[in-house]
């Protein structure tokens, strides 16, 4: 899959996406992950890629063309036709929230664009033009897009092929199971870790039992922490 992240700060942003998992699938060819300045498609004699908003207020804004360079120029570098099955996301904390099912949906892509805002934004019609989709990993707001387009990378990039060793890896972490809860709890060795033992379920060899256990578990933890994924999944009474 390919990954391509426009940015004011790359080197930021492949510092992040280089190590672990990620960073060991883009060393084997399972991802391409690829960091773009947007300052190098600025005719600016000095690379300025924002200017003052229409309409007074505070800050700078990002301006349109420098990014529209930008854009098209990573789809020649990759060679994407018009039928290429690629998004282009905004991260704007006026988007659509990001949830596994986003990451699951963004991983049948062909590839992503990702477009890091900074200073107050960016002009909106650059996102009429070239964005998809716009995202946001929560309801707060961050000096820049470049820690959330790093968490969209590694949330969409660990569940391409061969970048885990094995798919159940993730398709029993929380929210990826078809009944939405979170995870049950996880033991390894020791067998006793200050005077508290793993559950008997565990050790007993019996995978009905454990299974039982597992799933006791996963929703007594999402009935306490996050009631409102058993209200939109009855199922996981």
């Amino acid at each position: 899959m390919n990954i391509d992240i426009m940015t004011l700060f790359p080197e930021y942003v492949d510092m992040i996406l280089s190590e672990s998992i990620i960073g060991r699938a883009r060393n084997n060819g399972r991802l391409s992950i690829k960091t773009y300045n947007i300052r190098d498609w600025s005719e600016d004699k000095h690379r300025r890629v924002d200017d003052a908003p229409y309409g007074g207020g505070k800050g700078m804004l990002m301006a349109a063309p420098p990014i529209y360079r930008c854009h098209e120029a990573i789809k020649k570098i990759r060679g994407y036709a018009e039928s290429s099955k690629v998004k282009t996301i905004y991260m704007s904390p006026k988007g659509e929230k990001f949830t596994q099912k986003s990451a699951s949906s963004l991983a049948n892509e062909e590839g992503i664009i990702i477009l890091c805002g900074h200073y107050e934004g960016v002009d909106e019609r650059i996102i009429e033009e070239i964005v998809d989709l716009e995202i946001s990993i929560g309801d707060f707001v961050l000096t820049g897009g470049e820690l959330p387009a790093c968490i969209v990378a590694d949330c969409v990039g660990r569940l391409c092929d061969g970048v885990l060793s094995d798919p159940e890896c993730f398709e029993k972490e929380s929210f990826s199971v078809s009944d939405g809860l979170l995870e049950y709890p996880q033991y390894t060795r020791p067998y006793e870790f200050h005077g508290k033992t793993v559950p008997e379920e565990l050790v007993s060899g019996h995978h009905g039992n454990i299974e039982k256990w597992r799933r006791e578990k996963a929703l007594e933890i999402t009935l306490q922490r996050r009631p409102d994924l058993v209200k939109k999944n009855p199922s996981g009474n």
